[in-house]
């Protein structure tokens, strides 16, 4: 009985034992907490963050969006199809322009040779006896004179070295507005001004140049007075496209409009002037030539009757045979016809600068006229003068002009 009790103790005991150790290595149980992570933030796209319109007006939007690009690309389709046309302008006057001067050169050559040898015919008639010789050599040489007086005339008529000389103008003229046209693609955005505006160009450019030699379309090669070349639309400020805005006045003062109407009396005043002078003196001298050289090849055929009659009248067809020989030589192989040309040309270009900044200059709305600062820059290139020497001629020019003005006052002054 001893011996179940005590192991009944122990077996308590040791059931006793194990709670109070379980008890002890008895861990509570943690509080639950919400862990959440930081939402990554995303990148909208430009479309989200526009702002949402009605759907009315996202409508209109795409509308006007949709008509400018229609109108836009039909512009561009516009210019593509006037450069093309220019393009093919420049090959034909550049084909055009070599083949006249082949036509000066065989025509000058022919006649030449043509002149000399009727005056050598002539003067071998001029030594030989009566008979069928003299005979045949007087109406060899009569015949080649007069053939010689119908082709000077032809050729002093049309003046193969000065249509040369305008179809060399018009093909360079024509690669500058080729060139515009292929820079305004470029920039992008064209719009209808830039069409009519190249359409009014080439038109000036087909009237100031014209191709047809017969029909009344050829350009008169003597006229009364000297008049400069006029290739350009009658409205210059037409058709130039978007100015470039600088600032609140488009890059314009009134001492940049000071600057320009300064420079536009010193052209006036010297080089206007200048090529006018020199433009009627190749104008006088032309006319000269022209008529000297058929008339002396007209005296040496009707003089070729004389030849062999023992008189001073058989010098007649040799004189006047060798000096139409120069003479033609002197006016198509020295081109008096493509010098005209070339100061009537030049006239032309000093023209177009007064009538370019006068129209400008007139313009009241500063925002409509292309950007100051680019159009001096243009301008003094154009010149050939940097922006700063036309800033220096254009106060010379000024200064001169006021003491000019009042050396006059102190002279009225002293009259009165």
């Amino acid at each position: 009985m001893a011996s179940i009790q005590t192991s009944s103790l122990l077996s308590c005991s040791s059931l006793s034992s194990r709670k109070t150790i379980n008890a002890a290595i008895h861990v509570p149980k943690l509080p639950r907490f919400d862990v959440s992570l930081p939402k990554i933030r995303t990148i909208k796209k430009a479309e989200e963050l526009k702002p949402r319109l009605p759907e009315k007006n996202t409508q209109l939007h795409d509308y006007i969006d949709e008509q400018q690009h229609s109108a836009n690309s039909d512009a561009l389709v516009q210019l593509y199809a006037i450069l093309e046309a220019v393009a093919d302008r420049v090959e034909m006057h550049n084909n055009i322009g070599e083949q006249r001067d082949n036509w000066n050169t065989l025509l000058l050559n022919s006649i030449n040779m043509i002149t000399l040898t009727a005056t050598t015919m002539a003067g071998v008639a001029a030594t030989c006896g009566a008979g069928a010789p003299l005979l045949a050599l007087k109406l060899s040489s009569a015949l080649l004179f007069s053939a010689a007086t119908g082709m000077l005339l032809i050729m002093n008529k049309i003046q193969p070295s000065q249509l040369t000389e305008e179809q060399r103008n018009a093909c360079r003229l024509f690669r500058n507005l080729q060139s515009e046209i292929e820079t305004t693609i470029a920039l992008g955005n064209p719009n209808e001004d830039d069409v009519k505006g190249a359409m009014m160009r080439v038109l000036a450019l087909d009237k100031a140049f014209p191709l047809p030699l017969l029909g009344g379309a050829m350009l008169e090669k003597f006229p009364e007075k000297f008049e400069p070349a006029v290739w350009w639309p009658s409205k210059v400020g037409e058709g130039k496209g978007k100015s470039q805005r600088m600032g609140k006045r488009n890059g314009w003062s009134e001492e940049l409009e000071m600057e320009m109407r300064e420079v536009i009396e010193v052209v006036k005043r010297k080089d206007s002037e200048d090529y006018e002078r020199l433009g009627n003196i190749a104008l006088k001298i032309n006319k000269s030539l022209a008529i000297a050289g058929p008339l002396l090849t007209g005296i040496a055929a009707a003089g070729s009757a004389f030849v062999g009659n023992d008189s001073w009248l058989s010098l007649v067809p040799l004189m006047a045979g060798s000096l139409g020989a120069v003479v033609n030589s002197f006016e198509h192989g020295g081109q008096v016809g493509m010098v005209f040309e070339m100061y009537r040309a030049s006239g032309g270009f000093f023209k177009m600068l007064e009538t370019c900044v006068e129209s400008t200059l007139e313009e009241e709305d500063l925002e409509r006229r292309e950007n100051g600062e680019l159009f001096e820059m243009k301008m003094a290139l154009k010149l050939g003068r940097s922006v700063s020497q036309l800033r220096e001629l254009a106060s010379k020019s000024a200064s001169y002009r006021m003491e000019g003005v009042f050396e006059i006052d102190e002279f009225a002054s002293k009259l009165f």
